[in-house]
């Protein structure tokens, strides 16, 4: 059973920044695929970026690319998410998820992930 919570989400201006943070459970966090979600208002889940567990190695979703950052801290059960330039697009809830199989490669489809945890609101202003 791996549990996961995610902070730092907030309301912020146009061009801001926000860094958001999960903190997982578990014992074997370094060998977990992770990665983080969002989800607007009538629209569905959507992939943002994902790290895997072995070699960490990253994925980002286009609209992203150069604006977000994936990292994670495997002494500290951790996984961030550093977002720059920040867009009204943005506004959403932002998950975090886990897969505990043994993947070398990121994993992109929500479907790929058994936990989740349950969201931190970011909410972007003009």
């Amino acid at each position: 059973q791996v549990q996961l919570v995610e902070s730092g989400g907030g309301l912020v201006q146009t061009g801001d920044s926000l860094r958001l943070s999960c903190a997982a459970s578990g014992r074997s966090f370094v060998t977990y695929g992770m990665g983080w979600f969002r989800q607007a208002p009538g629209k569905a889940r959507e992939f943002v970026a994902a790290a895997s567990g072995i070699g960490g190695t990253t994925a980002y979703a286009d609209f992203v690319k150069g604006r977000f950052t994936i990292s994670r801290d495997n002494a500290k059960n951790s996984l961030y998410l550093q977002m720059n330039s920040l867009k009204p697009e943005d506004t959403a809830v932002y998950y975090c998820a886990a897969s505990t199989g043994m993947n070398v490669s990121p994993l992109v489809r929500a479907g790929d992930y058994y936990y989740w945890g349950q969201g931190t609101q970011v909410t972007v202003s003009l």
